[in-house]
């Protein structure tokens, strides 16, 4: 993702303002982070019986990673 313009320079300035681009940007990762990881993230840290889908697919991340790093290990 290009970070260009998402803030602009007043001219003749040392001072920065919001283009309408990086405040959209702004608004959207605020939004996703309200609605999606702050809920969707606390789900592989509560302990239950019955693991959901991001559970699984943290767990199988979690041992992917492991997986990685040991063979890493072994080749050093």
């Amino acid at each position: 993702m290009k970070t260009r313009n998402l803030i602009v320079r007043i001219e003749g300035s040392h001072r920065y303002r919001g283009a309408n681009h990086g405040l959209d940007t702004a608004k959207f990762l605020t939004c996703v982070h309200d609605r999606v990881l702050r809920t969707g993230l606390a789900e592989p840290a509560t302990p239950t019986t019955t693991p959901g889908c991001l559970r699984s697919a943290a767990t199988t991340y979690r041992n992917a990673v492991d997986a990685l790093t040991g063979t890493a290990q072994l080749a050093a």
